[in-house]
């Protein structure tokens, strides 16, 4: 049985960080339709990146503000992510996805000129994330639906960043190591802010 129930608070400590090895693994497949306890793990989620990107709910608890998490961030060994995105209104955006994978990217790239931060990770790291520009993705939202997604810019880069937590990745394994400000050659790629 998870802890994360309905109305679990997911606070600072519950994040896994760098070094665990759940961060490394590559997650299990969930069942479709998701079950209970994956929708109430889910709601968790989503809810941690409300309350995160709250100021004053976010400090209370201090918190630090959080656009997506994945599953095996909070120790969960399932393929499921949630973002919380804002539209071109500032509106904001919730994607709640199970089972999600990039079915098709652009050849362009970018890159956010101040690197990526990530909840897992509590320090620093300087250079350059290389990633797609625009991303489709397919993924089953909560009632087992299938959804075809596309996605560009900032968003995503955060759909590509919470996949390669659902794969095993971190963002700093793009990171060129020799010289963490050199970009890929030969690839038509930009800064996110230019």
């Amino acid at each position: 049985m998870s802890k994360f129930v309905k109305n679990y608070m997911i606070k600072m400590d519950d994040i896994i960080r760098e070094g665990d090895p759940i961060l490394r693994t590559v997650t299990e497949p969930v069942n479709i339709p998701p079950s209970k306890e994956d929708r109430e793990e889910m709601g968790c989620m989503m809810q941690f990146l409300k309350n995160s990107q709250d100021p004053v709910i976010g400090k209370k608890y201090k918190l630090r503000a959080g656009v997506g998490l994945s599953a095996n961030q909070i120790g969960l060994n399932k393929r499921m992510f949630a973002a919380l995105l804002t539209d071109k209104h500032g509106n904001d955006v919730e994607y709640a996805l199970y089972n999600p994978k990039i079915v098709s990217h652009s050849t362009a790239m970018i890159y956010m000129p101040e690197s990526e931060g990530c909840l897992s990770v509590d320090r620093a790291i300087q250079g350059y994330v290389p990633r797609y520009e625009r991303v489709q993705l397919k993924a089953y939202n909560h009632q087992g639906t299938e959804l075809t997604l596309k996605f560009k810019g900032f968003d995503a880069i955060v759909m590509q960043h919470e996949l390669d937590h659902l794969n095993g990745i971190m963002f700093y394994d793009h990171i060129n190591k020799d010289n963490p400000f050199k970009l890929p050659e030969n690839v038509d790629i930009s800064s996110l802010y230019e």
